[in-house]
């Protein structure tokens, strides 16, 4: 099993890319996975997203406590800017 750790920093990185690509199933497809595994394997909830210049922030409720994690913005949208750069490498097909 994944930390929680690393399934948020997963989660966030292709929720940044859903959110900027609404069209991209396999993205969606992906982010839908790693909700999964935080809502279930993780019994997270009320998960909310918070950016400044430098961060992303988590924020969710665990056993009863609001807790929160941070993410350094260039590592969470590393993902995005590979598929920004070289878009004819991650082209959609349609279901």
């Amino acid at each position: 099993m994944n930390s929680l750790q690393d399934a948020l920093y997963n989660w966030l990185t292709i929720k940044v890319v859903c959110d900027e690509r609404p069209e991209d199933t396999a993205a969606a497809d992906t982010e839908k996975m790693f909700w999964g595994m935080l809502s279930d394997d993780h019994q997270l909830s009320n998960i909310e997203i918070e950016t400044d210049a430098v961060m992303y922030y988590v924020h969710y409720d665990h056993a009863g406590d609001r807790k929160k994690a941070r993410f350094p913005r260039e590592l969470i949208e590393i993902m995005l800017n590979q598929i920004n750069a070289s878009p004819e490498k991650y082209e959609n097909y349609p279901e």
